[in-house]
């Protein structure tokens, strides 16, 4: 994979040009100090993969995504790189929004030796997942190619089911036993999160009548303004969770980063929203795992889960305890996932009951919250 990297800090630069290096399978084709010669550089080299600094002279990041998505530019993966700042946070979103693959923030000053460590541990999972995501772009593409070719005669080609063929019948019975309609919708989510939630989201009614909880895997301050971000574009209400409150029917409450998230409270009183500084769990905090496990064992059979784009597999084992109580599951199919890891890993695991490109999960959502065919 040969890669790009763009920074106006000629320190940053070569530090993330050095651990990219370290990389197995990973070539440096050049570096940049500001997006007018990233973008020259693009053009020229036709890198694979981009590392874009957003806050550059001359021509920030957002204005080089800008140009890489115009008629007839370049394709190139790319993951922004961001101050750790509400600033950055608002810019990463927007960023995304444009079509980067994903993010990272750059380290606060402070422990040189462990801000490469940190850098080191960020940048090789989006790696792997931007190589594999470019494999997958590939096979989708040679499969446009054929399709463009004559077809020979043959009989006619059977219906696919979207379902998961591996739920077993001991799940379809407990999903059959448990005739409530969930009272929680339950969202976990990871890399390519704020796009796929900013179709989601939108698509959801207004009159949905359950609250949404959802953990997406950022650091702090990054959540508050995707939050922001999402309230723009939805008619339910979008808002960063706050410690103590009672979620509300027909409003999202977003995880904030650097933090856990469960449900506590009576079952009679109802549930209360928790944020705890507990470990990360999955290399994460907030983790979707620990969530789910709280309402598994606090609010038995009351939710409904989905599982979205994502690196790894937090979730799975939160579902498995969701599942004994009949919890209906959705996950993200492959093709519309920026990286299927999470719901790829509840799906092999047989927890998902159906799997859904991303344009048709709101709808089945809303299905199953109203009582619908599930």
């Amino acid at each position: 994979m040969r890669v790009l990297v763009a920074d106006d800090s000629v320190l940053f630069r070569r530090l993330l040009a050095d651990l990219l290096a370290s990389l197995p399978g990973v070539e440096v084709a050049a570096t940049a100090a500001n997006g007018r010669i990233a973008l020259q550089k693009v053009r020229e080299l036709k890198p694979d993969l981009l590392t874009l600094d957003i806050e550059m002279p001359d021509m920030d990041g957002l204005a080089v995504l800008d140009a890489l998505r115009q008629r007839g530019g370049p394709m190139v993966e790319t993951i922004v790189v961001s101050a750790q700042s509400r600033r950055g946070g608002d810019l990463t979103i927007r960023a995304l929004e444009k079509g980067a693959f994903d993010f990272i923030a750059k380290p606060d000053a402070g422990n040189p030796a462990a801000a490469r460590e940190g850098l080191l541990r960020e940048l090789g999972p989006r790696i792997r997942a931007a190589r594999h995501r470019m494999e997958v772009h590939a096979i989708l593409k040679g499969r446009s190619a054929a399709a463009t070719q004559p077809d020979v005669p043959g009989p006619s080609p059977q219906p696919v089911r979207r379902d998961s063929g591996l739920e077993g019948i001991a799940t379809r019975m407990q999903r059959l036993s448990h005739p409530g309609k969930p009272e929680l919708v339950l969202i976990g989510v990871s890399t390519g999160g704020p796009v796929a939630l900013g179709q989601l989201l939108p698509a959801i009614p207004a009159d949905i009548g359950v609250p949404i909880l959802i953990v997406q895997h950022m650091p702090p301050i990054f959540t508050k303004s995707l939050a922001e971000s999402l309230a723009l574009k939805c008619a339910v209400d979008v808002r960063e969770a706050v410690d103590g409150e009672a979620p509300r029917p027909g409003t999202v409450y977003i995880a904030p980063g650097g933090r856990q998230m469960r449900l506590g409270g009576a079952s009679e009183s109802g549930p209360v929203i928790e944020l705890t500084d507990d470990p990360p769990e999955n290399n994460c905090r907030p983790a979707v795992d620990y969530l789910f496990r709280s309402v598994a064992s606090r609010f038995p059979g009351r939710a409904m889960a989905v599982i979205l784009t994502g690196m790894g597999s937090d979730g799975t084992l939160g579902l498995r305890l969701l599942k004994r109580h009949g919890c209906f599951v959705i996950a993200q199919d492959e093709e519309s996932s920026v990286v299927y890891g999470m719901p790829k890993a509840a799906a092999e695991a047989g927890m998902a009951d159906v799997i859904l490109p991303l344009h048709s999960i709101a709808a089945r959502l809303a299905s199953v919250v109203r009582g619908g065919p599930a």
